[in-house]
């Protein structure tokens, strides 16, 4: 089962989240060179929170903020519910 969140207009990202043994993090973006760790640490973080060990997310970033980034995850999340690990 994949979810996802957001768009791949400028300015947001698209978040595609799916079930998995471990946790995956794979980050596509316009402004990776400058901004990948700073992506990579609102994903985390965001998962964290959520207490989510086990997940698959791709991001694909069009150079979203880090509020966008948070609030796509956290949108994902939300639709795939109770069933993410």
């Amino acid at each position: 089962m994949k979810v996802t969140a957001g768009s791949l207009e400028s300015s947001d990202c698209f978040i595609t989240i799916s079930k998995s043994d471990t946790l995956v993090i794979d980050i596509e973006s316009v402004v990776f060179e400058q901004f990948g760790d700073d992506i990579l640490k609102v994903i985390s973080d965001t998962l964290n929170s959520h207490k989510i060990t086990k997940l698959h997310v791709l991001c694909q970033d069009k150079g979203a903020l880090d509020y966008t980034v948070k609030s796509r995850l956290e949108t994902a999340i939300k639709r795939m519910g109770e069933n993410h690990e």
